[in-house]
């Protein structure tokens, strides 16, 4: 994507606060958009948007659409459901680790959909960007909460595709592997086991989003050997999970799980 593809246009990120929201804030900025960065906490977001000339917009993801709209003039060109919870725990977590991650993973990018697409309809264009994971598309070990959400946000993406395509909305889902963030610490030993060897900056992730809206390509895939383990997935599910299974076997034998 040329710089001047989004000169100008209004751009939400929202868990702007650090990471491969931060990131995508700022590469946002240097092509000239207006960006909105948002995060719970306005104290995270503030510097960030000083240094690129933004506007912080602190509060629930699920519900900034009409302040984001209203900060930038009425108009949401792009948006970027970045903010996500690690939730890490097994099937049997607390029902509201469940709840939270399904709130905050899925149901907040249900919620700005809503709020979104009445105007995007009428003009007949918006971008839509859910920050997913690889754990969407192939399931982490250890983390049935956030692999079965990041599930749900894939899956959600891809019906807004499919249902408003033709009507000029576009949609990506960024599914990378270990991304050195935050997020990467809370997944633990699991997360050190499967993520950490081949972990990329949040810079590189911005790079893959940008690359794939100027291919116009749904899936934003920063580690590109997840392609390749999707591909094997869908061509022989029963090998696959017996891989995983051997993962999930050495993983439970080095940190006592």
């Amino acid at each position: 994507m040329t710089m001047g593809t989004v000169q100008g246009a209004g751009v939400v990120v929202t868990g702007a606060g650090g990471g491969i929201g931060a990131a995508l804030a700022r590469r946002f900025a240097a092509g000239g958009a207006r960006v909105v960065v948002n995060d719970l906490d306005l104290a995270r977001i503030e510097p960030l948007a000083k240094e690129i000339g933004g506007i912080a917009v602190a509060g629930d993801a699920s519900g900034i659409v009409d302040a984001a709209r209203e900060a930038l003039d009425g108009t949401v060109d792009i948006y970027c459901a970045n903010a996500g919870l690690a939730s890490p725990g097994d099937a049997f977590a607390d029902e509201e680790v469940w709840a939270a991650a399904w709130d905050v993973n899925v149901m907040a990018h249900v919620r700005a959909a809503k709020a979104l697409l009445p105007d995007w309809l009428e003009r007949g264009s918006g971008r839509f960007v859910t920050t997913a994971s690889a754990a969407g598309l192939l399931t982490m070990i250890g983390a049935a909460p956030y692999s079965v959400t990041k599930h749900g946000a894939v899956a959600f993406a891809e019906w807004l595709s499919l249902t408003y395509r033709h009507r000029g909305i576009k949609v990506h889902a960024i599914c990378p592997q270990g991304v050195r963030t935050d997020m990467l610490t809370a997944a633990g030993s699991a997360g050190e086991l499967v993520l950490a060897p081949g972990a990329i900056e949040p810079d590189a992730v911005a790079d893959a989003l940008f690359e794939a809206m100027e291919a116009d390509r749904f899936l934003v895939l920063p580690h590109p050997e997840v392609a390749d383990y999707y591909q094997a997935r869908a061509a022989d599910p029963d090998r696959w999970m017996r891989g995983m299974n051997r993962l999930q076997r050495q993983w439970e034998e080095g940190s006592g799980a």
